[in-house]
């Protein structure tokens, strides 16, 4: 089901007070989970929804016209259940064993990540940074390179890491996206692994549906579909400036470049819902199984999100008014927070169209996470 009218209010008064704690409030966590926002990935089988990513999508970014910080690493958080629902069963039912509502962080850059094989598992240790909602979870998701193996995920519970207070940024502050360290190695089974070509093809243990979509096509959205909701609020705080209302605001109303401004912005951010809508409808068509050539356009159309957010917000901050160049301006912060999510190496387009032009002229797929 949606996420409820309460709970959407409840994000938009908490969000101001998220951003100065850098960390989402917990009661926003306690009605998601509530709304059965967390178990629309969970499989049935654990009492989850085993949605379709249209639906929590569309939940995503009604949360981000609220608060992007809490669109962004809530619905990572949320996400992760359907990467879980890939996994050995002994895993799913080591994470549903408390309930569908399973709260997992992560952190996928291999870098800093330092992975021994050995009997049954690896040893692992090291730092990941950005583990959005890290705060309000009891396991993370940590990515690296097992030697002459190669990549993989590693579920390791909080036990065996700590969170090191990093997230002092200029945006998205509330998303608590703070280090994960592991000092001294640990044993991860190799039933809590997830291998990427495993990932990449589709393997998984459940019956045939939605979980035969590739991993990284749900992946690939959740870390820029919280900016579109973020534009739809800066609109809706424009209201309050070049509304009918005062004088000023009728002459604002009347202004034409004002108006195209306007139009433009939400015409970016409709296009950039309409395209990603549109690429799950095609997958379910094909029973979620997309061709390789549309796997690396749809990886491409989703890294445009953030440049088209960015885009749109620039139009709406020029004509925000004086009060926008002052810290704490409503406006200003949804900009900061769409330029953080930009950063993500998943928004930026140039690799990811170089693969899909290429594969246009008949090359081979040069990308394992499509």
């Amino acid at each position: 089901m949606p996420v409820s009218a309460s709970t959407l209010e409840l994000i938009g008064a908490k969000a101001a007070q998220g951003r100065k704690d850098r960390r989402i409030a917990s009661e926003v966590v306690e009605a998601l989970k509530a709304d059965g926002f967390f178990r629309h990935f969970t499989p049935r089988r654990y009492g989850g929804t085993e949605g379709r990513p249209q639906d929590f999508f569309r939940d995503q970014i009604a949360i981000g016209q609220r608060d992007m910080s809490t669109a962004w690493a809530l619905g990572i958080v949320g996400v992760h259940n359907f990467q879980i629902a890939m996994m050995d069963h002994r895993t799913q039912a080591e994470i549903f064993a408390e309930g569908p509502d399973a709260l997992i962080s992560s952190s996928y850059n291999p870098f800093g990540a330092r992975a021994e094989k050995v009997d049954g598992g690896v040893m692992l240790s090291g730092r990941w940074g950005w583990s959005s909602g890290c705060l309000h979870c009891n396991w993370v998701l940590l990515g690296g390179v097992v030697p002459e193996e190669g990549y993989r995920t590693f579920l390791v519970p909080a036990a065996d890491y700590r969170i090191e207070d990093t997230w002092y940024t200029m945006g998205l502050q509330a998303t608590g996206s703070n280090d994960i360290v592991i000092d001294t190695p640990v044993f991860v089974p190799d039933h809590r692994t997830h291998r990427q070509m495993d990932g990449f093809n589709g393997v998984h243990f459940q019956e045939p549906g939605v979980y035969d979509m590739p991993w990284a096509q749900v992946f690939i959205r959740v870390v820029n579909t919280a900016a579109i909701g973020a534009v739809r609020h800066a609109i809706e705080l424009m209201r309050d400036r070049v509304g009918l209302g005062t004088t000023d605001q009728t002459k604002a109303l009347g202004d034409p470049d004002v108006l195209d401004r306007i139009a433009r912005a939400a015409n970016l951010a409709d296009e950039a819902e309409a395209v990603m809508l549109r690429a799950f409808d095609e997958m379910e068509a094909k029973a979620w199984k997309p061709s390789l050539l549309d796997r690396a356009r749809y990886r491409y159309q989703a890294s445009l999100v953030g440049d088209r957010c960015i885009e749109a917000m620039d139009l709406i901050m020029d004509i925000g008014g004086g009060r926008s160049v002052y810290t704490g301006n409503a406006l200003q912060d949804i900009w900061h927070d769409v330029r953080m999510a930009r950063a993500h190496v998943a928004n930026n387009p140039a690799g990811f169209a170089r693969n899909y032009a290429n594969m246009l002229m008949g090359a081979e797929n040069a990308d394992l996470f499509i």
